[in-house]
């Protein structure tokens, strides 16, 4: 994380709250995909100070659709971060993954593609800086 400015990781942590919020705010959630949040915020290194500059109330997390395509895009280049912070991809975590996109608008079928597009990389020899870029390319092509 520390190739991030902190601009970038308050905007990665603010998106990881977008998420919190989705899934807290259904009836019934999977504990798997507690799970799954649990370890993207401690990953994160979150602390109380985040929800500060954030101005998230703790006791009000909740989901708000981002407005423009150029934020959904970011949504997802977040996710795709949070992901490969531990350069594992765990099938709970394309879960989640599929869930939030379904949520902004894609097509279910695209998140699966992008992350085959994406673990490809390391064989394709992609710097890691290029990865944001190609997300987004990826998703203008999705886009709904």
């Amino acid at each position: 994380m520390t190739d991030l400015t902190k601009e970038q990781l308050r905007s990665i942590k603010k998106s990881y709250f977008n998420i919190l919020g989705l899934f807290l705010g259904q009836e019934k959630t999977e504990s798997r995909y507690i799970r799954c949040l649990l370890k993207w915020a401690l990953q994160l290194h979150l602390n109380p100070e985040d929800l500060r500059h954030g101005n998230i109330d703790i006791n009000a997390i909740s989901y708000a659709h981002p407005d423009d395509k150029v934020e959904k895009l970011e949504s997802i280049y977040h996710l795709v971060y949070m992901i490969y912070l531990d350069k594992v991809v765990e099938d709970v975590e394309l879960e989640v993954a599929s869930i939030y996109a379904q949520q902004l608008g894609f097509d279910s079928a695209t998140v699966p593609d992008l992350f085959k597009s994406i673990a490809t990389a390391d064989y394709d020899e992609i710097e890691k800086r290029n990865v944001r870029q190609e997300v987004m390319d990826f998703m203008k092509i999705y886009l709904n």
